[in-house]
């Protein structure tokens, strides 16, 4: 299959996380063919029951392209127009999958090995996937990780800082509110304190940002509410010893803020020759905790319609990746 035949076949596998069995053994059978094909070695790397990462290797896999398999809900199949390919996973990431493949029986054909192929699962809920690779390493020097950039080299990519803020009350009749304390007006309260906290910025990556992604509370429109719960997202670009205290003081005395998750901000390294932007979103590129070797982040495709019904990569992008693939690991084994 050429890169637009292999985007097609994998968007319409069906692998919201954590569904990745059907795509795994697709894209096992895929690598394990190349192996076969061109004296290599494909294994899966299991994570959890009916989760495995798949890798390939060709010699000593100096240089390594990834990305994720898993995708966002809901699932859209595929369909086209004259310069796009639509569904769920186009840009993120089935269709740099398809390009890093595709790069990879060209970089075979003419010759070129010690490279390898790492898809994980579970990069859009935890990065289960890529942290048991971080336990896994095969001696990579660098790693080329796929996500949407429009084809430039990302100079960085802000982190991720998640909250929930929980608030209790006491029930009570809506006719008589002085009988009880209502959490959703103590979490409003807390949530309002939490959005004046100034955020920092980073010269490169620029300001940090909040999101108040879900709120969820009460029981009855005549009911006092007891329990109120909202969850916060922050875009980090450094340092987050202050912000946690802050946040954290903030939701007091109305409210308990929990730390659920955090990623650090990353700052990514450029090549000449090649164009570079800057990503607001996290990746697995934290995760890998360098065990697979300086990262470099770079794929087709725009983020702005991710996560969208509206998801699309340009066709003119995926065969334009291929080449920047194909010439980003040729460069970077002229470096190991």
């Amino acid at each position: 299959m050429n890169v637009l035949e292999l985007t097609r076949a994998l968007i319409e596998i069906e692998s919201i996380t954590p569904n990745e069995r059907e795509i795994g053994n697709f894209l096992f059978g895929q690598l394990d063919d190349l192996a076969r094909r061109f004296d290599g070695h494909a294994e899966r790397i299991p994570v959890e029951e009916n989760r495995d990462n798949v890798f390939v290797c060709f010699g000593e896999p100096r240089v390594v392209l990834s990305t994720h398999m898993d995708t966002v809900p809901p699932f859209i199949p595929w369909r086209e127009d004259e310069a796009n390919i639509w569904g769920r996973g186009a840009c993120d990431t089935k269709g740099i999958i398809a390009a890093m493949i595709t790069a990879a029986v060209e970089l075979l054909e003419s010759g070129t090995r010690n490279f390898g192929m790492l898809f994980v699962v579970g990069e859009e809920r935890n990065s289960a996937g890529a942290l048991v690779a971080a336990k896994t390493p095969r001696g990579a020097k660098f790693l080329i990780n796929g996500e949407p950039t429009e084809n430039k080299l990302a100079l960085g990519s802000k982190g991720a800082l998640r909250y929930e803020v929980r608030a209790r009350g006491k029930m009570a009749h809506s006719a008589y509110p002085e009988l009880g304390e209502s959490a959703i007006e103590k979490l409003l309260d807390a949530l309002e304190r939490i959005r004046k906290i100034p955020l920092p910025a980073d010269p490169v990556l620029g300001p940090s940002t909040l999101n108040i992604g879900t709120l969820q509370g009460g029981r009855a429109p005549n009911v006092i509410p007891d329990e109120a719960l909202a969850e916060i997202f922050v875009r980090v670009v450094g340092d987050v010893t202050e912000l946690r205290r802050a946040i954290e003081a903030a939701a007091q005395p109305d409210a308990e803020a929990k730390e659920i998750l955090f990623i650090p901000a990353v700052h990514l390294g450029s090549l000449e020759g090649f164009e570079t932007t800057v990503v607001a979103y996290t990746t697995d590129i934290p995760a890998f905790a360098g065990a697979w070797g300086q990262p470099f982040l770079i794929g087709p495709g725009t983020i702005h319609v991710a996560h969208t019904k509206e998801e699309r990569i340009p066709k003119s992008q995926l065969t334009a990746a291929v080449s920047l693939y194909r010439k980003l690991v040729e460069k970077l084994l002229r470096q190991t």
